[in-house]
């Protein structure tokens, strides 16, 4: 890892800090403010909070940086981008589920090289930059390295695929329903558990639609640090195709020509 990424991730950490410090103090409170968006996703003070503290930070301490957020949407033109999903999980924060986390990232050239993902409800952060492992602190322990499973066949796999709507209304609800034949196990872990699951090596398989960048960006790094794949759910290696496709590695190309051969019916 090089000195500018290493600086980078400590930012990172410090950053997600500052946003479980508010968060936390807003999970479960009795007047949480609660509105909807244009698109009917749900948005909470605390969304709106944690989003407009980390780019007041930014603008200090990288103020020559891009930054995309889910709640304000793009700031600056430039190689380097920090994405925020303030709280991703928002539907679970409201209902005092602790499955939420803020997620935060930096891209550059539109690759994420810097991820962290902090649940401060579950009392976990998973974090990782390109070069220096994936990382998991739990319960104020020491941090440990991470890696994906070494499950190579299939039959033997579990496979977390957040939800049922998703893959009906992207039209690959067959493919959904093949894979999780295929499968030894199928869950609905949900939002960013999945892929922490993932990176700690329970979890083999996860594959949603409808994620924009700032849902899954810092998992591209944790994923991958840890030894695993992530991908679109094509294959393809980008994070603005609004599918993801996490795996250990291992079953990534045969997860892929299963969704599309189930898809296409060919």
């Amino acid at each position: 890892m090089t000195a500018s990424l290493s600086d980078d991730l400590t930012l990172a950490l410090a950053l997600a800090d500052a946003a479980d410090a508010i968060s936390l103090a807003r999970f479960r409170a009795a007047d949480l403010t609660i509105s909807t968006k244009p698109d009917r996703t749900h948005v909470t003070d605390a969304d709106l909070a944690v989003e407009e503290a980390l780019r007041g930070l930014l603008t200090v301490e990288r103020p020559d940086d891009g930054i995309l957020g889910e709640e304000f949407g793009t700031e600056g033109s430039t190689r380097r981008q920090w994405i925020i999903d303030p709280i991703d999980g928002t539907a679970n924060f409201l209902r005092g589920v602790p499955n939420w986390a803020t997620l935060i990232a930096l891209a550059i050239d539109g690759t994420p090289v810097v991820g962290v993902a902090s649940a401060p409800a579950f009392r976990r952060r998973w974090w990782a930059a390109r070069g220096s492992g994936a990382w998991l602190a739990e319960n104020e322990t020491e941090p440990r390295r991470l890696s994906v499973s070494g499950v190579a066949d299939l039959g033997d796999a579990s496979l977390s695929f957040q939800s049922i709507g998703q893959w009906r209304d992207a039209g690959y609800l067959d493919s959904l329903l093949d894979l999780s034949g295929a499968v030894w196990r199928d869950r609905a872990y949900g939002d960013m558990w999945s892929y922490g699951l993932l990176a700690e090596g329970l979890v083999d398989v996860v594959a949603e639609f409808d994620v924009k960048e700032y849902d899954i960006a810092p998992f591209a790094v944790i994923v991958e640090e840890a030894g695993g794949r992530f991908s679109a759910i094509d294959g393809s290696e980008s994070i603005s195709q609004r599918s993801s496709l996490a795996t250990n590695g291992l079953l990534h190309e045969a997860v892929v020509a299963r969704i599309e051969h189930s898809h296409t019916g060919s």
